[in-house]
């Protein structure tokens, strides 16, 4: 009899075509879109692109309403880091709570005995580490392993990643055509869900306050005045006010004292950063120094590391060669080749 799955459907054209793939590959596959966001989301658009492309495959389909669950934690977290002058990645959270999280939990109601989702990974049993464990896919810049390293180790075994050897979104686009789905041309979403717009700004107001307070450079001179921290990130040059005989970037963001470092693009690098809430995919527990690539944020290339245990369940990670913009608040994420080990919360 053919394994049950439970896919993950955004309404958008990868998770669509997801869902072709696994029914090629022998899958009784049931669809599934979560309501995370009221509206704003475009979710009414999103269930029924979803829901239609059930029907032209003919599998059904199920809408299951996590908003007031969502706002708790996804939402709640990404105000709480920009209270605390940090920059998050809520898809990160999101994917942990519920794309799989959630997800899985519905699957055992259905009786699925898998979960998938159209993130661009792979997902198989390693000879090597006698284990399932998560690997980078062969879309290079597109692999989004990055945000997959808080899924609970136990949830490996029951996910699939039907894009897994896609390189390239054309080819995705092709099959939608050819099997005439309704969102094959369907333009990619860049935007946080809860924030359609892209403007963080009007989306804090009334959650976090952040008063005006001096720019100063690395030697404590005064240079000018910011709007408020929240409206800054590490590595950010423009936007900035001021002007200078060469560039400058915000190097911190002194919440204690209220002002906005800046500097040159020199003071940006840094051969170190130390994570906590780690969550590992190999082990419960990193008890060793080990050799690991790791990548900053999910566009940065993976770099040469040593990751350390430290104290309080943190960890510390030296670098080969100094990184630029290591930014409290991102993730940094651990590799064994291509191989998703683990990663935790940058906090300084």
């Amino acid at each position: 009899m053919a394994q049950k799955v439970l896919l993950g459907m955004s309404g958008g054209v990868d998770s669509s075509v997801a869902a072709v793939l696994l029914q090629k590959q022998g899958y009784q596959v049931m669809g599934a879109t979560m309501k995370l966001w009221p509206s704003a989301d475009g979710f009414d658009r999103n269930a029924e692109d979803a829901e239609k492309v059930c029907q032209k495959l003919g599998i059904s389909h199920y809408v299951f309403d996590f908003s007031k669950q969502f706002a708790n934690t996804v939402v709640a977290d990404f105000v709480e880091n920009y209270r605390q002058c940090r920059t998050p990645n809520p898809c990160i959270v999101c994917n942990e709570f519920f794309k799989f999280g959630a997800m899985a939990k519905e699957a055992e109601k259905l009786g699925a005995e898998l979960i998938a989702t159209g993130h661009y990974a792979q997902c198989e049993y390693d000879e090597h580490f006698r284990q399932t464990v998560i690997k980078m896919s062969d879309s290079g810049k597109k692999d989004q392993t990055y945000v997959l390293y808080r899924i609970h180790r136990d949830l490996l075994s029951k996910i699939v990643f039907p894009l897994s050897d896609f390189q390239d979104k054309a080819q995705i686009r092709k099959i939608a055509e050819e099997y005439h789905l309704i969102n094959a041309n369907r333009p990619d979403s860049q935007d946080i869900c809860f924030i359609p717009n892209g403007n963080y700004k009007q989306f804090l107001e009334g959650k976090v306050s952040s008063e005006p307070g001096d720019i100063v450079d690395m030697q404590g001179h005064l240079l000018g005045k910011h709007a408020g921290l929240i409206h800054y990130t590490v590595g950010q040059r423009k936007g900035l006010g001021i002007s200078a005989a060469h560039p400058l970037f915000v190097v911190k963001l002194d919440q204690q004292n209220n002002q906005l470092v800046v500097g040159e693009n020199s003071d940006l690098f840094s051969k170190e950063l130390f994570a906590e809430a780690l969550n590992w995919h190999l082990f419960e527990e990193l008890k060793e120094p080990l050799r690991v690539q790791a990548k900053i944020r999910y566009a940065a290339p993976a770099a040469e590391a040593v990751v350390s245990p430290y104290e309080n369940g943190v960890v510390q990670v030296v670098f080969d060669e100094p990184q630029r913009a290591v930014t409290p608040g991102q993730s940094v994420v651990f590799y064994l080749g291509d191989v998703l080990i683990g990663g935790g919360l940058i906090f300084k």
